[in-house]
């Protein structure tokens, strides 16, 4: 049995471990028109790069999944935390398109087994306290990613080097695991059975749940400023403001959300969640106007805030698969609605229109309001 219990040290280093995820990943984004220019490529090439980064996430989960069973969280968590740290200042240099889609495999595996690690954490801590937390912790990944994004660009823009920026983001990734390594879990969650398996049951069925939510994300990022500006007419400068209206609701909404779930319970957070989320998406795309367009997308972000994380807490409660392999499986689904979304909503609206593929979307979120009946284990 292992010897380090899990209490409040133990928690403020999983959220500083889900910080660092949402700060490492979002600091790309900004580069990524830096990427493109210094290679001197069209947007097809620069689409099939980007694929590489889902790919190396992808291949990592079901890795970092069983080594957490093997050799622990805190091995996996500051290895997968290295390996982002050594990937990233390359994706702000690389002149070559084969360097640049190695580094992105890496990186994207680096982000994807600090994914799958501190979830199982969180997990662990979450049933070893008695309380939701995933809420919080997902808040704090939410966090990262605004200030990655946010911080990043404004280095660019006060002149600073691609370079120096990453540099940066390195050195300051690099401080926050100097000092939350140590409260890392030193052993990982149950393991039993074999060390990959294709989800199932329960897993699979938390799983296609995600993979909607993580659609919802992934079509709001890409589409939203596309809606905005070629739709409502907004200027392009300020089309960004959909998705920044999402980001700014979601990161509260998990921030806040431990207590309501503990308040109403997880089956009306999902149920109720769904259909906000449903509703804003149906009120930006029908109503003719950008201001309800910005609120129907902040909507969107309250009502899918916290449903992720009650999956994930989910994933700890089921007993029909281990959590070495059911996080890792419940992350690829999701990862995959990220990736392959925004592909699915442009062959949609390429065949009707841009908002038949969104209203599509509003209904699946009414599906997921509907299956959440179906889920016991919500109470």
């Amino acid at each position: 049995m292992p010897n380090d219990n899990p209490g409040p040290a133990q928690a403020h280093a999983t959220r500083i471990a889900f910080f660092i995820a949402g700060f490492g990943m979002a600091a790309w984004a900004p580069l990524v028109p830096f990427a493109k220019e210094r290679l001197g490529i069209q947007e097809g090439a620069l689409g099939t790069l980007l694929l590489c980064l889902g790919a190396g996430s992808i291949v990592a989960m079901p890795l970092a999944g069983i080594l957490t069973s093997r050799v622990g969280c805190r091995r996996v968590l500051i290895l997968s935390v290295l390996l982002t740290c050594a990937t990233l200042p390359m994706l702000a240099q690389v002149s070559s398109i084969l360097w640049l889609a190695l580094a992105l495999f890496f990186f994207g595996a680096g982000i994807g087994a600090l994914d799958c690690a501190m979830n199982i954490q969180a997990i662990i801590l979450e049933r070893a306290g008695g309380r939701t937390m995933m809420s919080g912790f997902h808040g704090l990944f939410s966090l990262g990613g605004v200030v990655g994004a946010g911080g990043m660009s404004v280095l660019l823009s006060l002149g600073v080097s691609p370079s120096n920026a990453t540099a940066t983001v390195v050195a300051v990734i690099a401080v926050l695991l100097a000092l939350s390594a140590r409260h890392f879990l030193t052993y990982g969650g149950r393991s039993s059975g074999p060390a990959f398996a294709v989800a199932r049951g329960v897993v699979l069925f938390i799983g296609v749940l995600c993979f909607i939510l993580f659609l919802t994300e992934g079509a709001v990022l890409d589409w939203s400023a596309v809606f905005l500006a070629d739709v409502r007419g907004m200027s392009p400068a300020h089309a960004g403001l959909g998705y920044a209206a999402f980001a700014a609701t979601m990161t509260v909404g998990r921030l806040t959300g431990d207590r309501f779930v503990r308040r109403v319970g997880p089956k009306l957070i999902v149920i109720g969640g769904s259909l906000v989320a449903a509703a804003g998406l149906a009120l930006a795309t029908l109503i003719p106007s950008w201001p309800f367009a910005l609120l129907g997308y902040a909507l969107v972000g309250v009502g899918c805030s916290n449903i992720v994380p009650i999956m994930f807490s989910l994933a700890g409660k089921q007993d029909e698969m281990p959590e070495s392999i059911a996080v890792p499986a419940i992350t690829t689904m999701g990862y995959a609605g990220v990736l392959l979304g925004p592909a699915l909503i442009g062959f949609v609206a390429h065949a009707t229109n841009l908002a038949t593929a969104l209203l599509i979307l509003a209904v699946m979120l009414l599906g997921v309001a509907i299956s959440a009946r179906m889920l016991k284990m919500l109470g």
